[in-house]
């Protein structure tokens, strides 16, 4: 298999260096970087996250950053659609998908895939609701001697 045909992926925790080396490893060998970190994919956690300069995207492509607000609903079967899609990207422009972070899910998702659950009823979810939220409600004491 040739190097064309091959996803880099790199994974460890932070502060490791991870993001650099594959800024440099990208320029090696014509890669693209796409995150694989859960916070990062947040426009609102910049600070949180140790993201990539504005110089760093300049220099190579860098997909999966800062595109999710905080306030909606975003899984681990969302990034991985993404992520595919970028891979497929990345290889018609004949360019080495990189993808760098440190959520091990995403890392698991991209390589065992994910479990398929089946399509439940909206008046299914609803009555589980239903009984959570009477759950939550109800105060309860606790007797400690």
């Amino acid at each position: 298999m040739d190097l064309k045909s091959k996803i880099i992926l790199i994974y460890g925790p932070t502060a490791s260096g991870k993001s650099k080396f594959a800024l440099n490893l990208a320029k090696k060998i014509n890669g693209e970087i796409i995150n694989a970190d859960s916070m990062q994919v947040y426009k609102e956690l910049k600070i949180l996250s140790a993201r990539p300069y504005q110089k760093d995207y300049k220099k190579i492509r860098h997909h999966l950053y800062g595109f999710q607000n905080v306030k909606k609903k975003f899984s681990t079967g969302h990034w991985l659609k993404l992520a595919n899609k970028k891979i497929l990207e990345i290889r018609k422009r004949k360019k080495i998908p990189i993808l760098v972070g440190g959520t091990g899910l995403y890392f698991k998702a991209l390589t065992e895939g994910l479990v398929k659950i089946p399509n439940i009823p909206n008046e299914y979810r609803n009555q589980v609701r239903s009984l959570h939220k009477k759950n939550w409600t109800k105060k309860v004491l606790f007797k400690i001697n």
